[in-house]
């Protein structure tokens, strides 16, 4: 950089800094919008909705969680994944066990037909994700996912954090 890009820079403070289409928290909520719209029709068939799709997706993969560690892992309150799990039981989605680790925790397995239903689910997001990321190629599409996994998990992190510390 010149000096005299940055003098012009320092005296319009940084004015290329304050465009809309290059400030984050527009393009999150822009990115969050469009993708919320498609994927809410996507999984509307789902009991809880989005909520549902994300407690399957959990349990997916891996050893089964108890009910509290899902709640955290997917970020809802006990109370509300009470509930879900509720609705998903009794669509025959999920089940749930005795914790043979603590018998008075509780472990929650997708079923059968819950992994069949989260199939054509997932591809009816698969689609919403396509359209959304229409303008980035592959490898860029998958940088993006890889980008926001870990920014995802940041918050997430300091999401629990701070609920552990308002305890």
């Amino acid at each position: 950089m010149t000096a005299l890009t940055s003098e012009n820079d320092e005296r319009r403070g940084g004015a290329e800094d304050l465009a809309l289409d290059t400030d984050l928290g527009w393009a999150i909520r822009m990115v969050s919008a469009a993708f919320s719209r498609a994927a809410t029709e996507s999984v509307s068939g789902l009991p809880g909705g989005p909520r549902g799709y994300l407690v399957l997706v959990a349990l997916a993969g891996g050893e089964p969680p108890t009910q509290l560690a899902l709640a955290k892992q997917v970020s809802l309150d006990r109370t509300v994944m009470t509930y879900l799990l509720d609705s998903l039981e009794a669509q025959e989605l999920i089940s749930r066990r005795p914790d043979p680790r603590d018998r008075r925790a509780r472990q929650v397995l997708i079923t059968d037909a819950g992994r069949t239903r989260l199939a054509q689910v997932r591809h009816g997001l698969s689609a919403a994700e396509a359209h959304l990321l229409a303008d980035l190629g592959d490898r860029d599409a998958e940088q993006l996912r890889i980008l926001l996994s870990r920014v995802a998990q940041t918050a997430q992190r300091e999401s629990i954090t701070h609920e552990d510390a308002d305890c």
